[in-house]
């Protein structure tokens, strides 16, 4: 079983092919956001060097967010034609889901956050577990002096990852018994995508093109700037 992973949630947008044997190829590209221009060549691009022609895979995984309006709608949008054309079925996965699942080995409380623009952040919270990791409760959406407040009230050792982390990192410095991550794991990966998506296709857990929608935890910028406007 081949499953393509289409990751463009973020400022850094990305693809891999793999199965039961890990990844095979991988492409990622942090600059820009150019995710419409950038896509369909990395995608291409991945199955020339795995010598892979796309009719060979057999599932599309997608990351559904929260992130980059823009971004989700293209990756997505791109997953569901690849689906549909193929005749192959789809899994999705969130965002901040796969940023914990790249440091899944950390015995700390992990916490996730990605820079959501607007001053607010789209974080969560996960635990290691037998076999990855787990999230506790749902994603939020909030400034990162909330999220900042939250975690200084916690007695865990934490480990802090993502860009929103990063970007604030002078508030987050101040939380005690907290370790930040490496930049390097800033960013939901598209190997993660697919190593996550392959677990979840051998346990059957598909979803037709049709039923996948993008996580979105607050309106899109250029929806809230017409609301203002309007009241304005």
């Amino acid at each position: 079983m081949l499953i393509l992973g289409i990751d463009t949630a973020t400022s850094q947008s990305g693809c891999a092919i793999g199965g039961h044997e890990g990844v095979i190829a991988m492409a990622q590209c942090a600059k820009g956001r150019r995710h419409a221009e950038n896509l369909a060549p990395s995608i291409e691009f991945i199955c020339h060097q795995a010598q892979i022609p796309l009719g060979e895979i057999s599932v599309i995984a997608v990351d559904l967010g929260p992130g980059l309006f823009t971004g989700l709608r293209v990756g997505i949008a791109t997953g569901k034609g690849l689906a549909h054309a193929l005749g192959i079925p789809m899994i999705g996965v969130a965002s901040l889901d796969l940023l914990a699942f790249a440091v899944r080995f950390s015995p700390r409380l992990i916490v996730t956050a990605i820079d959501a623009r607007r001053s607010e952040l789209y974080y969560a919270f996960y635990r290691q577990v037998p076999g990855g990791i787990q999230r506790l409760g749902e994603h939020s959406v909030g400034t990162p002096e909330e999220l900042v407040s939250q975690l200084s009230a916690s007695r865990d050792e934490l480990l802090l990852v993502g860009d929103g982390i990063h970007r604030y990192r002078e508030l987050f410095d101040t939380v005690p018994k907290a370790e930040i991550a490496d930049a390097g794991l800033s960013y939901p990966s598209p190997a993660s995508l697919v190593q996550l998506a392959h677990a979840q296709a051998l346990r059957e857990e598909f979803h037709q093109p049709a039923e996948l929608e993008p996580i979105y935890l607050r309106k899109p910028d250029a929806e809230i700037n017409w609301i203002s406007r309007a009241r304005g």
